[in-house]
């Protein structure tokens, strides 16, 4: 399925917070804060070497419509993986759209 603008894939955009169980009690972690359209590229694999051991960081750019409410330190969900954002680009000029720098939670599962 392609939509308008190469959005073809369905995202979970989530945040970290608090809230409250059924019973109400208080509770930590990630909720969703909205479902998008989006496009998502990975176009650089970088190989680093932490203590000794190598460790893989994948890039990944995701591509979604214009908004400011998304923010670095969320994180995007699809097909299984978690996708850490480290900072939301919004092209201010046409206000078409807002670039996602994010980082592949788990890389080894590529």
């Amino acid at each position: 399925m392609t939509t308008a603008g190469g959005y073809n894939r369905r995202i979970t955009i989530e945040r970290e917070g608090e809230g409250q169980d059924e019973i109400g009690q208080p509770i930590t972690g990630w909720t969703v804060f909205a479902t998008v359209w989006a496009s998502i590229k990975h176009p650089t694999g970088i190989q680093a070497v932490r203590a000794d051991a190598e460790a893989s960081i994948v890039k990944a750019s995701i591509r979604i419509r214009y908004r400011l409410d998304v923010v670095a330190g969320m994180r995007v969900m699809h097909a299984g993986r978690v996708y850490d954002i480290k900072a939301a680009l919004p092209d201010e000029e046409k206000r078409q759209h807002v670039d996602l720098v994010c980082e592949l939670t788990g890389a080894a599962n590529v």
